[in-house]
């Protein structure tokens, strides 16, 4: 704020100057001017003011938006973890929940996939809840609605494994890919095909979307602890850190 003050102080004596006049009537179109021409000098001789407000307003806006995505997730919070909505992996009465958005076909998705899985293993009370969020185009959303469909026949490590294999995959994944690994892991794709295109399939999808909206979520991975949101492939160490703080203090940060 040190180069903010001195412009204040500027446009106060610049002010002052015709304040008698103004305390009569409005300022002239020429006493205006003269008024616009000293704060304009001032600003080309001082041209970092002009970054230092960027970086306030930046700064002030990141808040804002902070604030509104904590309120987000303090309303949003019993949809995120309950299980009707996404597929539960870890212990389901862990103590703990960490809410994954993910695309089948984000490649930062695959490095949290690791992520994920370590700290499921090194954690025996955390409680994982996965969102299908496919933001990646059409086959990424094909390849979301087999999942959903298909966590009725594969459960707990099986459908773990569908998960991985889904996201292990080479190239784009959409339903081909999606009923093939289905299939190999013993899931029926007649059943899989009634579902897909079912209300309850595009009911999961629209309530993953909106809750994404209202916390701000546009890319994947995200991820959802206490009252954080954390977007990007940040690392198990990261993500076990915000764990711990939720643990703790019931806040994402303590």
């Amino acid at each position: 704020m040190r180069f903010v003050r001195p412009l204040l102080v500027v446009m106060g004596l610049a002010l002052a100057a015709g304040s008698a006049h103004a305390q009569e009537k409005p300022f002239t179109d020429a006493k205006k001017a003269e008024i616009g021409e000293i704060v304009k000098s001032y600003l080309m001789s001082h041209p970092e003011l002009i970054q230092e407000a960027l970086n306030e307003l930046d700064k002030k806006q990141r808040d804002a938006e902070a604030q509104a995505q904590k309120a987000a997730v303090a309303s949003l919070s019993p949809d995120l973890i309950k299980a009707e909505n996404g597929v539960v992996l870890g212990n389901p009465a862990g103590d703990v929940t960490l809410v994954e958005f993910f695309d089948y076909n984000c490649g930062y998705c695959k490095k949290a996939m690791a992520d994920i899985m370590g700290l499921m293993k090194a954690d025996p009370k955390l409680r994982v809840v996965l969102r299908d969020f496919p933001v990646l185009g059409p086959d990424s959303v094909e390849a979301s609605k087999v999942a959903l469909a298909v966590r009725s026949q594969l459960t707990g490590a099986k459908y773990m494994e569908f998960h991985q294999k889904l996201l292990e995959s080479r190239g784009r994944v959409g339903k081909d890919r999606a009923m093939e690994v289905a299939q190999s892991l013993g899931a029926d794709p007649a059943k899989i095909e009634k579902e897909i295109e079912s209300a309850e399939i595009k009911k999961l999808l629209g309530n993953t979307m909106r809750a994404a909206d209202q916390l701000r979520i546009g890319g994947t991975p995200a991820f959802v602890v206490a009252d954080g949101v954390i977007v990007g492939a940040v690392g198990q160490d990261a993500l076990a850190e915000t764990i711990k703080a939720a643990r703790t203090c019931g806040k994402a940060v303590c």
